[in-house]
């Protein structure tokens, strides 16, 4: 399997997995009433799964692009090439001011 591949389904477990322990934190933490409202309805495990899998895609999301962009090198020297030494010179420029006859060269 690809390193790529391997490192996408890593990273979403990790997110899933940061998810349900955000979710079992609403929980257990009864966040505006959460746990009695799930706990007393009919629907209350399809809103936990729901809970769960909707931040389980945010979740896996932001840590597939951190794992991505922690990818890239930290070398902090030149990467190739050879350093050119520029040299700025003044170059005059005609400018027609109003009132004047343009400038003909």
């Amino acid at each position: 399997m690809p390193k790529l591949i391997q490192l996408y389904i890593r990273n979403v477990i990790i997110g899933f997995a940061i998810a349900a322990a955000f979710v079992a934190m609403l929980l257990w933490f009864n966040i505006m009433g959460l746990w009695h409202l799930v706990s007393t309805s009919e629907t209350g495990l399809l809103a936990v799964f729901l809970l769960w899998f909707m931040n389980g895609i945010v979740f896996a999301g932001v840590q597939f692009g951190w794992a991505v962009m922690a990818l890239s090198d930290t070398d902090s020297g030149p990467r190739g090439g050879t350093p050119v030494a520029h040299e700025f010179l003044a170059i005059p420029v005609p400018v027609d001011r109003p009132g004047q006859r343009p400038h003909r060269r």
